[in-house]
């Protein structure tokens, strides 16, 4: 039997996204189903799941840990977010300059996000450590201060996770300096023209053109902070006195500790809400501020 060229298109077509169907399935959309399920259950992972219809969701009212949780990465988001965007546009704009050896200041740049995970994590518990860190050892020989007890403070805990969160600013800088070069350098010929000055230019030609770029970066680190995980479990292990103990970390917790997974599947459809709900508020917000070329012209 012989296959007409349409077909035989058709057919290597869907073999050649089998495999990502085939992942999206089994990895991604397979166990959202299952949590979904098990959000309305009672599972303890060795006994069958017992149905509970809304009982784990009316249960989140009144549990303070999750409150807690919410409040301290609610706080987080507000120092880090705000904190990576401003210092890695400030970087990418220094990046965009002309100068000698530029693409080795980028490749600097952009390399520390190459170290993740715990092996980030384990440096920066050694920069911030209270009695041997090379952070507070910098402030004694600098201001003559002894630095705080950061890890065990309940008062500088999230600002120091805040600061190891610069650590990988380096792709959002990246997409930053994408943007950058994306703007039409007859624009700054035009406004050098008409005698603007650098803060001037950036007001009115950079961060306008750019919007749309702080808008994507603005939009994955409000996601990426509210997943935050790996540096609270091995730095901090949410204390002191549950001062970083953020929301997914509660969650790993309920489930992988306790056992609760039908708790902890409820705990994740929460978050799934909530970060939808920002996502849409920001999407709102922007018709506001931000400016796309092909509809402004």
């Amino acid at each position: 039997m012989r296959f007409s060229l349409k077909h035989r298109e058709t057919l290597w077509f869907y073999l050649l996204i089998s495999p990502f169907v085939i992942g999206l399935v089994a990895f991604t959309a397979g166990p959202m189903l299952a949590s979904l399920y098990y959000s309305f259950t009672h599972y303890d992972i060795v006994s069958p799941a017992q149905w509970v219809g809304l009982e784990n969701f009316a249960g989140l009212i009144d549990d303070e840990f999750f409150w807690k949780s919410l409040k301290v990465t609610t706080l987080y988001t507000l120092m880090s977010v705000p904190l990576g965007l401003v210092v890695s546009l400030c970087i990418a704009l220094l990046l965009n300059q002309r100068i000698p050896g530029l693409r080795v200041f980028r490749t600097l740049f952009y390399l520390p996000t190459v170290i993740t995970g715990v092996s980030l994590a384990t440096l920066w518990l050694w920069v911030f450590s209270a009695d041997y860190g090379i952070l507070n050892y910098a402030i004694f020989n600098l201001f003559g201060v002894k630095g705080p007890a950061w890890m065990r403070s309940e008062t500088w805990v999230l600002p120091a996770l805040s600061i190891v969160s610069l650590w990988g600013i380096g792709g959002t800088m990246v997409i930053f300096l994408a943007g950058l070069q994306s703007i039409p350098t007859e624009l700054y010929e035009a406004a050098d023209l008409d005698g603007a000055a650098g803060m001037r230019k950036l007001f009115a030609i950079t961060l306008p053109l750019l919007s749309p770029v702080i808008f994507f970066n603005l939009i994955t680190s409000l996601i990426g902070a509210f997943q935050t995980f790996t540096t609270a479990q091995v730095m901090s292990r949410g204390g002191p006195n549950y001062a970083s103990l953020f929301y997914v970390l509660y969650l790993y917790q309920v489930g992988f500790r306790d056992f609760r997974m039908g708790y902890a599947s409820a705990l994740a459809w929460v978050l799934f809400v909530i970060v939808l709900v920002l996502t849409m508020i920001a999407f709102r917000s922007s018709v506001s501020w931000v400016h796309y070329e092909e509809a402004d012209l």
